[in-house]
């Protein structure tokens, strides 16, 4: 029995039991959620990780870190420090966009070395062999490449895969019909457009959902149905053919809940401050509250070199109002291939934009931490306050760096600290 199906026959597993202590709810909470479908958890029968992570409604809000070896840098060794850096900075899970290189070994290497759920887009490995190996062009994978590849990653223990399942060929006609700025910025959005239209022929993920179904359940791989239509820009926010996917894959999720295949929901992008709560409504109405996955959202266009502050003022926003699980956006969007530093720099600000949004929730134990901060603040016990930070290494070395008074104060104030001065002035009365 699948995951789905265990959590439908009310049968209590080891998994369950681990995943609900670790987010300190009841057992039988958890799988009512999984029955639901509010709740995933992303974890590949081949894949034995140290992490397992459960995603969705009423649990603390997961980040996830991509990583990935390019065609101009397609060493696996550096996307290995990558991982070590990611799940350090305190990622949930990561994915693996690789397409560059031996995309097969890459993916084996941090499968190997990967103690989180992880994820892929297979339709990336389909078309970079396609091209880069046999010369070919987009339009030349066929059905049973793109099949093939699912298959290999699912085998390989793969926990969750984006399959761009909702862009079909209605879904042409309104992008045709309503003119974008940006047109399509998902590469794997963009890839499945140019397959359609060199073949003539429907989305073959569309068409052909039940036989991918059937792979993801063999392996227990969680499908994270894909927005190719995602906007890439604020202007093209909740356009018609954005919504006209979200449509789509709100059909998908309850066909993959009844083939006994977990769903999360992929989503925006590039999104004004004032939309994104109604998309996040929008979302959780039509798919039935399955988790929703955003790509920040990033809430202005002009900021890059710093796209992983846009996106962390999104994701808290997002995340307050029910996104399940934020991807991290880097330094480097926009702008290059992330390196280590970049890496670290996205977690760390996705980890903070996810706690915030906890606290709002009201996810247990999410502000007892910042209660714990409080009270080493105001004591000037510097020890605790770094050790409750979400980047301790950075609070250590600010703090050495700043020196400090007499050992009780920051360098900024000093004798004329407001904590002291306080107290000093409450004794005295």
């Amino acid at each position: 029995m699948s995951i789905r199906e265990d959590a439908l026959a009310g049968k209590t597993t080891p998994l369950f039991e681990n995943c609900a202590a670790k987010e300190g709810i009841p057992v039988a909470t958890l799988i009512d959620g999984v029955a639901r479908g509010v709740i995933a958890i992303p974890k590949n029968a081949h894949h034995h990780m140290e992490r397992i992570t459960a995603i969705g409604a009423g649990l603390s809000t997961k980040v996830n870190a991509n990583i990935g070896s390019s065609k101009d840098h397609p060493e696996v060794a550096k996307e290995l420090q990558k991982l070590c850096v990611a799940v350090k900075a305190g990622a949930d899970a990561v994915m693996d966009l690789s397409m560059g290189g031996d995309i097969s070994e890459v993916r084996r290497e941090i499968i190997k070395n990967c103690p989180v759920p992880l994820g892929t887009v297979p339709i990336y490995q389909a078309v970079a062999e396609t091209v880069e190996q046999k010369g070919g062009a987009i339009g030349d994978v066929t059905v049973d490449d793109l099949f093939a590849v699912i298959e290999e990653q699912a085998a390989d223990g793969v926990d969750f895969m984006t399959i761009h399942c909702g862009i079909t060929r209605n879904t042409l006609e309104r992008i045709r019909n309503h003119k974008r700025l940006m047109g399509v910025v998902s590469r794997g959005g963009s890839f499945t457009i140019e397959w359609m239209r060199a073949n003539g022929r429907e989305n073959p993920m569309y068409e052909r959902f039940d036989d991918l179904l059937a792979i993801l359940k063999e392996h227990e791989v969680t499908i994270s149905i894909g927005d190719g239509i995602r906007p890439g820009c604020l202007a093209d926010a909740t356009d018609r053919g954005q919504v006209q996917e979200l449509i789509h894959l709100g059909e998908l999720t309850q066909r993959a809940w009844d083939a006994g295949v977990q769903v999360m929901i992929e989503g925006p992008g590039h999104m004004p401050m004032n939309q994104i709560e109604a998309n996040v409504l929008l979302q959780k109405r039509l798919c039935n509250g399955a988790p929703f996955y955003v790509l920040g959202p990033l809430v202005t266009d002009i900021a890059p070199g710093y796209d992983h502050i846009t996106s962390a003022i999104g994701g808290a926003i997002a995340a307050a109002a029910g996104a399940d699980f934020l991807c991290y956006v880097t330094p480097a969007e926009h702008l290059k291939l992330p390196d280590i530093d970049d890496v670290r720099e996205g977690v760390i600000a996705a980890k903070i934009a996810a706690h915030a949004a906890d606290i709002a929730k009201g996810v247990p134990g999410a502000m007892e931490r910042d209660i714990a901060m409080a009270k080493c603040r105001n004591s000037l016990d510097w020890k605790g306050q770094i050790e409750l930070s979400i980047d301790p290494e950075k609070a250590r070395r600010f703090r050495e760096e700043g020196g400090t008074y007499k050992g009780d104060a920051c360098s900024m104030c000093g004798s004329y600290c407001a904590i002291k001065v306080y107290k000093r002035a409450t004794r005295q009365e």
